[in-house]
């Protein structure tokens, strides 16, 4: 193969790319300049995973890249109609982020059950406040979103003691960590018993707004919400009614569906809800795992190997193995 062409989009080049060099041209983009660039590329690099720019930017008729990998687990941002329709290879970090979310649902898990928020008030106001919090052992969740994330998730929660039950695409007999996986038909039935509800499904049009008032009513006033999938998939207003009713005891949000969340939310006074920037999967070091895996793929892709964590973009996500 020929000296490759590897389109960068991103304002900052990724790390560690100097294994590129004797092997592949390296051309950096921002989002004004990726229109003009991409049909000279072999391979986009999406870096910048939270820009819309690769859908207004792809080519029509004539070159494009063969190969787009995006440094995310989320791939909704790709899949539009002309993307779908080619015979590009999309590819994702699927691996990466696993056990990270899954420390931090945990911890959130942590945080809410034995009330660190109030306590953290407290102590700036010098107040000595007894109170009692919730047990975790024992507890039930239910985890919405079957893949390494989803699954990682709920084995983090089993080792705190907390029964989990895992929904998905389709339903799963046998499964060697819980027994069986839920089709995403069955959540109704589930919401009702949980004590703690963790969305970490991909963004697609069945999973759009599946968390909605109706799901809502169905969970107990005891029960939190736990979002690390997508913004989207919340209707966010539901959500504000649902915690000012008291319809459920509390929220901790990762992702929104306008990110930055503008100051003028009113996510941001619930009292009952926990806010963080999209960072529930930024560890120290995130970076360059990230990289690694684009290189490893790279060297699979020299190599005429089949690459790793190639999606489905019908479906908008990387299938199951088996």
């Amino acid at each position: 193969m020929s000296e490759a062409r590897v389109l960068v989009l991103d304002a900052q080049p990724p790390p560690r790319l100097d294994r590129l060099a004797g092997r592949a041209r390296v051309l950096h983009s921002d989002e004004s300049s990726l229109h003009g660039l991409l049909p000279e590329a072999d391979v986009l690099l999406v870096w910048d995973f939270t820009s819309d720019a690769v859908r207004a930017a792809w080519p029509g008729p004539g070159p494009r890249p063969r190969w787009v990998h995006t440094a995310s687990a989320g791939v909704d941002r790709l899949l539009f109609p002309e993307l779908l329709e080619s015979d590009a290879v999309v590819t994702n970090a699927r691996g990466v982020f696993d056990r990270p979310i899954a420390e931090y649902v945990a911890g959130l898990v942590l945080a809410m059950a034995k009330d660190f928020r109030r306590s953290l008030e407290f102590q700036r106001a010098h107040r000595w406040q007894h109170r009692e919090t919730d047990k975790v052992f024992g507890s039930r969740a239910v985890v919405v979103g079957s893949g390494p994330i989803g699954r990682r998730i709920g084995t983090t929660l089993g080792a705190l003691g907390v029964t989990v039950r895992l929904v998905g695409r389709t339903a799963r007999a046998a499964d060697p960590d819980f027994g069986r996986v839920h089709a995403g038909e069955e959540l109704p039935a589930l919401l009702p018993d949980a004590d703690w509800v963790v969305c970490a499904a991909p963004l697609t049009p069945r999973t759009t707004g599946m968390f909605d008032a109706a799901a809502f009513a169905l969970m107990k006033p005891t029960a939190r919400f736990i979002n690390v999938g997508r913004g989207a998939h919340v209707v966010q207003d539901d959500l504000v009614a649902a915690l000012r009713a008291g319809r459920i005891a509390g929220a901790a949000l990762d992702v929104f569906a306008t990110e930055p969340l503008p100051a003028t939310s009113p996510l941001w006074d619930l009292p009952d809800l926990i806010i963080s920037p999209h960072m529930c999967g930024d560890t120290h070091g995130w970076r360059d795992d990230l990289a690694d895996q684009f290189l490893d793929n790279f060297d699979r892709w020299v190599a005429g190997e089949p690459l790793a964590n190639v999606v489905d973009k019908h479906l908008g996500y990387v299938p199951a193995e088996g």
